[in-house]
């Protein structure tokens, strides 16, 4: 079964580190095994290096030990029944078992094994013979980018994509070891902006006594992290960039401090209680500045704000058009405002439940809103009656002409109204709407247009719910008058929401 790339994975790789000795090779990834399970937060896989080196070495290169690579890689050759040994260890420690082919030959036996993900070394991030063959198989894959440019990624990315494959790709510098001013940490950053929707991870060659760079490369947001590894032994040494079991725990304890550091970064921050109490104590209490008798509502004009708040009163912080309070008891000026002796309602909730009834109408007649403009209620008696009568306006263009959408939910009444410039036309695009015009009412379904000439009297209801495109002259703010005087001389029939669509 494919396996999905999992977040916070550090990929131990052992690359030739086995060194062509299977016992060592055990040895290696049970020591890093031992470290793993003390860091239960993180996931972990242990990563070889697969080459058929019959078919990889051209044929007048093979055996010669004068080219550095060709002779490391034959001398830590090993067999398909070596490798099945080493993962059946690497299974056994709890690890996801990896491996980097660097030839098709390879990506077969990977697919033989049913490994768990393909790495593709940097090397090979635009071999695209290589690539074709690793996006045929069904594991998920992890690519390095060292030394690629920024249109090869591009193309790598987009390669995979549209084959809808599950890959991650890591930031890497292919020098070994790396020096740290070469490092360049803030690439990951510029890969997760550039790459939105493509993980991108960390695959460090620096000196393996160093903890620092692991923790920037977290705080700059890698969810992926590999490093060398390796079990120094009297019989093998240890290479520059490779680190043992000792610097291996180090690193990862460097890892998880940075990760409690850092903390959450994919949605606001957890409740500090003591945070909170130490800031509310710097806040202003809400008092009174005269005498409140019972049932009154308070306003602005009878209250006024002053350092030190009391212990669980309302602050200035908790006042705001969009909360009410009513007095329970009476209240002595100077008193403060508390929950004890008054009723806060709040209209905030009010408000944000009618933008989410908006929205869902909205999605309901398949109806795109353009990204970033404001939703306008209209509670022409007050947000507590605005399900009974009122609107909600959409305004996409206010210049010579205007265009808006008009929501009306199921049962609500848009009240009588008449424009004495304003020329406007109805397209009806969701729903249906019993339209008055002048005293007569019709009913108009999707699809309908209708015309309304300025002084025109024009009331509505919609008993389905309906969206409805106004095209018209140009909207001002004090060309709009209603039939019935009070809502004209209501100055808060408005509320705007900028934040409403997310």
């Amino acid at each position: 079964m494919t396996i999905k790339i999992p977040n916070d994975l550090f990929v131990f790789e052992m690359a030739n580190n086995h060194m062509g000795d299977v016992d060592h090779g055990i040895e290696v990834i049970r020591k890093f095994g031992e470290i793993a399970r003390d860091f239960p937060e993180f996931n972990f896989a242990f990563k070889l290096q697969y080459r058929d080196l019959d078919t990889f070495i051209h044929p007048k290169m093979r055996g010669r030990e004068d080219i550095h690579f060709i002779k490391r890689f034959s001398d830590t050759r090993l067999t398909k029944n070596n490798f099945d040994t080493l993962i059946s260890e690497i299974r056994s420690n709890g690890f996801l078992a990896i491996s980097t082919p660097f030839d098709e030959k390879s990506v077969d036996l990977i697919q033989e094994q049913e490994l768990d993900i393909i790495k593709i070394a940097s090397c090979s991030f635009n071999d695209w013979p290589l690539l074709e063959r690793i996006s045929k198989a069904t594991q998920p894959i992890i690519a390095s980018t060292a030394g690629a440019s920024i249109e090869d990624i591009d193309r790598v990315v987009s390669f995979f994509r549209h084959r809808n494959k599950e890959f991650a790709i890591l930031h890497c510098v292919g020098e070994y070891p790396t020096a740290d001013e070469k490092m360049h940490v803030g690439q990951i950053e510029y890969l997760i902006n550039r790459y939105p929707s493509v993980r991108v991870g960390f695959s460090t060659h620096e000196n393996p006594s160093n903890t620092d760079i692991i923790k920037m490369a977290i705080a700059k947001g890698a969810q992926i992290y590999e490093k060398h590894v390796g079990v120094p032994t009297e019989k093998y040494s240890l290479n520059a960039y490779s680190i043992n079991p000792d610097q291996a725990r180090a690193w990862l304890e460097a890892a998880r401090y940075a990760k409690t550091v850092c903390g959450v970064s994919d949605k606001r921050l957890p409740t500090n209680e003591a945070e909170i109490a130490s800031l509310r104590s710097l806040r202003r209490g809400v008092f009174l500045n005269r005498d409140i008798k019972a049932g009154e509502i308070i306003t602005s004009d009878d209250v006024y704000f002053a350092f030190p708040p009391e212990d669980g009163q309302f602050t200035a912080n908790d006042w705001s058009k969009y909360s009410g309070y009513v007095a329970k008891q009476p209240i002595s000026e100077d008193s403060a405002i508390t929950p004890q002796n008054v009723q806060r309602d709040d209209v905030r909730t009010k408000v944000w439940q009618a933008a989410q009834d908006v929205k869902k109408l909205l999605e309901t007649g398949g109806i795109t809103v353009p990204g970033g403009v404001d939703l306008e209620l209209s509670h022409h008696y007050g947000i507590d009656r605005f399900n009974e009568v009122g609107l909600t306006l959409i305004t996409v263009v206010n210049r010579g002409y205007c265009k808006k959408l008009l929501v009306s939910l199921p049962g609500q009444f848009h009240p009588e109204q008449f424009h004495k410039h304003k020329e406007e036309t109805f397209h009806v695009l969701y729903g249906s709407v019993d339209l008055t015009l002048d005293g007569e009412t019709s009913t108009f379904k999707p699809g309908d247009v209708i015309n309304i000439e300025p002084k025109v009297r024009h009331a509505f209801v919609s008993q389905t719910g309906c969206v409805i495109e106004e095209i018209s002259t140009t909207h001002h703010a004090d060309d709009s008058f209603y039939t019935d005087e009070s809502i004209n001389e209501n100055k808060n029939r408005k509320t705007l929401l900028t934040y409403w669509m997310s």
